[in-house]
């Protein structure tokens, strides 16, 4: 499978909204979707900020979801977002083995949703290790860390 990452163009955000609004997604992963108005506003923040690091993931001439890092609490997290259409098909570890490549900071943290198996088994195939568990916001999640290099398994 060829996963291309790529900077994220306005022609994305149309899709990648979509992508969010998935009521199925959104709940696997723990996280509200926002209406058009707050998406349009969060997309600019992050394109407009140096120190985020964003991409589209595209697979054969689709936009399959998007990743980035960015910096939090002293942290430095990773997060996607992969359409449901895109799901089990290997797509989020091969997109997030290569933007590791690419965002070479470490340690590197991800948080999950407990319930949210497939993205644990994602983070898990890259390297990712379970550090803690805390419950944020009403959600149990897993924080995740990539310690030092990129996993190869």
């Amino acid at each position: 499978m060829d996963v291309e990452l790529r900077d994220t163009v306005d022609d994305d955000l149309p899709i990648l909204f979509r992508h969010q609004l998935d009521s199925v997604a959104s709940e696997m992963a723990a996280f509200p979707s926002r209406d058009r108005e707050g998406f349009t506003a969060h997309q600019a923040k992050i394109l407009a900020d140096d120190t985020v690091l964003s991409r589209t993931i595209v697979i054969d001439g689709e936009v399959a979801g998007s990743l980035g890092s960015w910096d939090a609490e002293g942290e430095r997290d990773v997060g996607y977002w992969i359409g449901r259409e895109f799901w089990g098909r290997g797509i989020a570890t091969a997109a997030l083995r290569s933007f590791l490549e690419i965002e070479t900071t470490r340690p590197l943290y991800a948080h999950v949703a407990v319930h949210n198996a497939g993205s644990r088994r994602v983070l898990d195939k890259c390297g990712f290790e379970v550090v803690r568990e805390q419950r944020v916001d009403e959600v149990d999640e897993l924080v995740m860390r990539m310690p030092t290099s990129i996993a190869t398994s």
